[in-house]
């Protein structure tokens, strides 16, 4: 989608506009002139409140040049935030998708003609105008989308920079959510290599991979347990990116589960629902586009995304139950569920990130089933080791729209995590999963700064939003690039 801005109403397919709730609308006329009171009308019928993402469709309206003028509801006007005007942009790109629009237009009032909104409002069309239909074979499929979006506001030339911030983001989320959408059989540990590999390429990011007999040398046994099952190489996948004027000593570290496809290994998944364990890699996908994005908008701090990707596959030589197996830290793992191997493989990623310089650590995983019965679908949950960074964080995610909601980390909990037979097992009792995932991680993220993110019930949608469709949301991606660009 071409995005360009302008202090004209555009002669486009269709024009949209956002009006409030009655007695919230901003004191500026929102109709643009001849239009003779047509808000006023829609409010008198009924057919319009202003409620958020409401929205009606005139056609031919009188006095604009555009073939269509949709009013979407803002809500009310003292709550309005980045997060709808994100939503809104995405509310007009699904609405018209298929209806012969081509080009759009979303006209901001000066009280709302922000950076910030704008930037919003770029990334809900570019993330609206995503599907996950790459291999169907409809040849009308491409028509369907959006080709332009005019952003139409009073202060063009100051909101340019934003613009371009929020095509840049958006382009990164949908990168990573066609990582996501890709299927097994496409999507290999080596294919994930390569694509980060030829990304890193085109951004000027310095790109290791770390293969199988690497990773024997230095000792990754649990990465290696894991990925032992199936016939695709395990790798583990190393971006950097590296300002010319670091401001001070810190070095972060993004770390993504890469599980391309998850079985569940010998403890095999129930089959209802598995085609989805595709998206067990969303976390990788997050910190691969995040790095995508960084290196264009060159924050001051070092970074360094660690991706450890296999296969969790049934084999002849798959993991069992009950094996022991030899972490990179040196500690031992009893694995009592192979379908617990996400905090296995993360576990030998952040021992190496903190072994090469990560002073901080953040990392993003579908790790546990549990965690959509704490928080359903709407929610991150976010555990740490070091309130300070948590916050920094959460400050960050809510500035880039994306929910968390901080899980305790009580030392009790560590009381669920014993074995007889090694240092600890790779799973807890029935109870708190996710913060006994969590606190399996935190063995070998201690004392670094660490916080670890569980997007296992946020990283895909069983249903389509109005301003997003079915699949693989990207979420971690925004996050994480605002955490690194607003370090300090």
């Amino acid at each position: 989608m071409k995005i360009s801005i302008s202090n004209d109403l555009a002669a486009v397919d269709a024009l949209a506009v956002i009006c409030f709730e009655a007695g919230d609308q901003p004191a500026a006329d929102a109709e643009p002139a001849g239009q003779n009171g047509w808000l006023a009308e829609l409010r008198a019928s009924g057919e319009f409140t202003g409620k958020l993402y409401e929205a009606v469709t005139l056609y031919r309206p009188q006095g604009v040049s555009a073939k269509r003028l949709i009013v979407i509801g803002g809500g009310k006007g003292g709550t309005f935030s980045q997060i709808e005007m994100r939503r809104i942009a995405g509310v007009l790109v699904r609405l018209v998708r298929g209806k012969g629009v081509k080009s759009i237009a979303l006209s901001l009032d000066e009280q709302y003609a922000t950076p910030e909104l704008a930037a919003a409002a770029v990334e809900g069309a570019l993330l609206a105008n995503w599907e996950p239909d790459r291999y169907k074979s409809d040849p009308k499929k491409d028509e369907k989308r959006i080709d332009s979006l005019a952003v139409v506001a009073g202060n063009a030339a100051a909101l340019a920079k934003a613009i371009e911030r929020g095509r840049t983001i958006a382009e990164g989320q949908n990168f990573a959510r066609d990582l996501i959408n890709e299927p097994g059989n496409k999507l290999t540990p080596a294919v994930l290599a390569e694509q980060a590999r030829s990304m890193a390429a085109a951004q000027g990011l310095a790109c290791e991979i770390l293969d199988r007999d690497a990773m024997e040398t230095l000792g990754m046994g649990a990465l290696l347990g894991v990925a032992q099952g199936s016939t695709n190489p395990p790798f583990l996948i190393v971006l950097k990116y590296r300002p010319e004027k670091p401001a001070g000593s810190d070095h972060l570290a993004l770390v993504g589960k890469g599980v391309t496809f998850d079985t569940g290994g010998v403890s095999i998944k129930s089959a209802d629902g598995m085609e989805k364990m595709k998206y067990d890699m969303a976390g990788a996908a997050a910190a691969i586009g995040a790095m995508q994005v960084i290196a264009q908008l060159k924050p001051a701090i070092p970074i360094t995304a660690y991706v450890p990707t296999v296969e969790n596959a049934v084999g002849g030589n798959a993991q069992r139950p009950g094996d022991i197996v030899t972490t990179l830290s040196g500690k031992t793992v009893e694995v009592l569920n192979t379908d617990a191997e996400g905090r296995l493989i993360l576990a030998d990623a952040l021992t190496y990130a903190k072994r090469n310089g990560a002073t901080h650590i953040v990392d993003a995983a579908t790790l546990t089933g549990a965690i959509a019965i704490a928080l359903g679908h709407y929610n991150v949950g976010a555990f740490t080791n070091n309130q300070a960074l948590l916050d920094k964080l959460l400050k960050a995610a809510g500035s880039a729209g994306e929910k968390m909601w901080q899980l305790p980390m009580d030392d009790e909990y560590k009381d669920y995590l014993k074995s007889v037979f090694a240092d600890l097992p790779n799973i807890g009792g029935r109870y708190g999963g996710s913060i006994t995932a969590a606190w399996f991680l935190k063995e070998f993220a201690d004392p670094t700064p660490w916080v670890h993110l569980d997007i296992a019930s946020t990283a895909w949608l069983d249903d389509p939003k109005p301003w997003l469709a079915k699949g693989p949301s990207g979420v971690g991606v925004r996050s994480f690039v605002e955490l690194a660009c607003a370090w300090t």
